[in-house]
């Protein structure tokens, strides 16, 4: 039995303090749906700007790159468990960029996942590149794929034409990175927006279907996941992320808050 860090009133926002590589072994219990945000090991002493200043990239030591043999390693173990915890029909969104998605979409193959899209997430409003030694970094890539090649996955065509205005909706999404409201309780260094988990959330699952996030930082994939009717479980090693998910769960249980929140995310 594994005893939650926190688990909403609710029941449907659980957080679990521990290394994914311990804990996943232990569940006994299969998700619909999975979003996966790990590290993407490019905290090298590089230089970005936030906010119009200089600062480093540096994000933790669980950041810190490795090589590429470990990295492939790192993501073919959590693959490797993950995959043991999805129902047959399950989806897996990952989210990555130049430094990880390659060694994924490799991993998902030898796997034998089935790749359905690479998603490309393109910033509205990206950081500038002060070095000008080549093009500004303005997007990230999401891969979306399905547990097994032959069985059908769950997907909300209809809803995801509506959204783009009747037309087929592409796989480039031209949406903005985290806004200020999404910060009241904090922020993780690589907080994702609601609006990506909420289109993710939306294309992909029922109502009532389980979510998990195993690298779940601010557990922006709860937020949305409850949001939206869907039950949530996130895991991370660090005890100060789980408690800004915390924080963020509490706070849209204030019913105003949720309110103004939904009326922002147009849902």
């Amino acid at each position: 039995m594994i005893k939650p860090y926190f688990q909403s009133k609710d029941r449907a926002f659980t957080l679990i303090h521990g290394d994914v590589f311990e804990v996943l072994p232990k569940f006994d219990f299969k998700f619909d749906m999975i979003f996966a945000d790990p590290p993407y090991f490019l905290s090298n002493d590089g230089l970005t700007i936030k906010n119009g200043k200089i600062t480093s990239v540096n994000k933790g030591e669980w950041d810190k790159s490795k090589g590429f043999e470990y990295l492939n390693d790192f993501n073919r173990r959590w693959l490797r468990l993950v995959r043991d915890k999805m129902k047959e029909d399950a989806t897996i969104w990952i989210s990555g960029t130049m430094h990880n998605i390659f060694s994924i979409g490799q991993i998902l193959t030898e796997l034998h996942f089935k790749i359905l899209n690479i998603v490309t997430w393109q910033k509205t409003n990206p950081p500038p590149n002060f070095s000008r030694r080549y093009f500004t970094h303005s997007t990230e890539q999401i891969i979306w794929a399905r547990k097994n090649a032959k069985i059908p996955h769950y997907f909300n065509y209809e809803l995801m034409k509506e959204i783009n205005g009747g037309k087929q909706m592409k796989d480039v999404w031209a949406l903005p990175a985290i806004a200020k409201w999404e910060k009241s309780c904090g922020k993780h260094p690589t907080q994702k927006p609601l609006l990506v988990l909420t289109r993710i959330i939306q294309a992909s699952t029922k109502k009532g279907d389980w979510i998990l996030d195993p690298f779940t930082g601010s557990s922006t994939t709860g937020i949305a996941a409850n949001f939206l009717k869907r039950n949530f479980v996130g895991i991370d090693i660090k005890k100060e992320f789980l408690d800004l998910s915390k924080c963020r769960k509490k706070e849209i249980e204030n019913q105003q808050i949720a309110e103004k929140y939904l009326k922002k995310l147009k849902i």
